[in-house]
């Protein structure tokens, strides 16, 4: 897929406040730790996360996706009334019926001929809907699109403690399945993009390539944010690494740019070792990548767009950059992104009168 008429305009995100470290997860996993003599500090050198963030418990996807929606509108400087789609990709939502995105559409005060929807593909929502708002105006069918999500991943880490703790049938063969849950953190994030004649920061999005090997599709599997999750870590770094390599090939030629000269990369964030082996594979430089795992964990859909809000902000990204976004996703999906940068539109933590009115819509 080749784009001409697209640009990203602005992020906006939402960070919880409340900080959990993985050395206090650890000490509330006691029970099973003791009962299979597992080392204290394993869940940290394995996966390279110090800590996560959780929103308070049941907190509206909607509420939070609100609040990151009207922090991207602020940050582009385009009319509300002028967005043509609204699509919410968190893997969390409010209900099964009506769409999440129908209380944000509310929320947000957008036109009443705006199209709605939420989409659903796992860790790649989000980047899903990028693509769908991104086709619609490079057809001409909206100059300006909203898409967003917030991930509460506090239920899925305490149902997982729980379980661990309760179940004396749990070997340490079975906890390998379920290390995964207790990465999960929160977050929320807005991504707007626009046509070209209507952008102010020209951010072009140049090209996406997608890749399904859904042969995989069994490798992580959960039923809902209320049970838990159960992965074939292993199984799915390997596969998730050699899908994540045959969709590069691909993306290089779309976007006919070379690897050296990618200038920066924004990755899904799931720990150390993906990165690692992800960048040992496309044999490209760990220094042009931002992460944030260490410190928020993996927060589903939202991962890699609102690190990618973090790098801009930080100034890690820079004018006439080649940025690439790499998402790779369970079932086994991946999606990538080519984007030539030029302006940084990001808004991240409003402070009184502000966040008070948004609370209030």
């Amino acid at each position: 897929m080749q784009y001409r008429k697209v640009c990203l305009e602005a992020l906006g995100y939402t960070l919880p406040s409340e900080v959990v470290s993985t050395d206090e997860l650890e000490h509330r996993l006691a029970p099973i730790y003791e009962r299979l003599q597992l080392p204290h500090g394993r869940l940290e050198l394995m996966t390279g996360i110090r800590e996560r963030r959780f929103f308070p418990p049941g907190t509206a996807p909607s509420r939070i996706d609100i609040e990151s929606g009207e922090k991207a509108i602020l940050a582009s400087g385009i009319d509300r009334q002028e967005i043509g789609a609204l699509v919410h990709g968190s893997v969390c939502r409010d209900f099964l019926e009506p769409a999440t995105a129908c209380r944000v559409h509310h929320g947000l005060r957008l036109p009443a001929d705006c199209m709605i929807y939420d989409v659903s593909n796992a860790c790649l929502g989000v980047l899903s809907g990028i693509i769908q708002v991104a086709n619609m105006i490079e057809l001409g069918q909206i100059r300006a699109g909203l898409v967003l999500g917030t991930e509460c991943g506090r239920p899925l880490v305490e149902n997982t403690i729980r379980l661990l703790n309760e179940d004396q049938s749990i070997t340490r063969r079975d906890v390998k399945s379920l290390v995964a849950s207790l990465t999960i953190g929160s977050g929320s994030v807005a991504i707007l993009l626009c046509s070209e004649e209507f952008s102010q920061t020209k951010n072009h999005l140049e090209a996406a390539r997608v890749l399904a090997h859904t042969e995989h599709h069994q490798l992580c599997q959960s039923e809902g944010l209320e049970s838990f999750m159960r992965t074939d870590s292993e199984q799915l770094l390997q596969e998730g690494i050699a899908t994540g390599l045959a969709t590069f090939s691909h993306f290089l030629e779309e976007t006919n740019w070379r690897s050296n000269e990618i200038d920066k990369t924004i990755c899904h964030q799931v720990g150390v070792a993906h990165r690692k082996l992800l960048f040992e594979a496309l044999d490209l430089e760990p220094q042009r990548d931002f992460s944030s795992f260490e410190t928020l964990g993996n927060t589903g859909a939202v991962a890699l767009p609102m690190t990618l809000a973090l790098a801009l902000e930080a100034g890690h990204i820079q004018a006439n950059d080649r940025l690439a976004l790499l998402g790779i996703g369970s079932g086994i999906n991946c999606q990538m992104f080519g984007i030539r940068w030029q302006e940084s539109r990001v808004l991240g933590e409003l402070e009184g009168s502000e966040r008070k009115s948004l609370a209030l819509s």
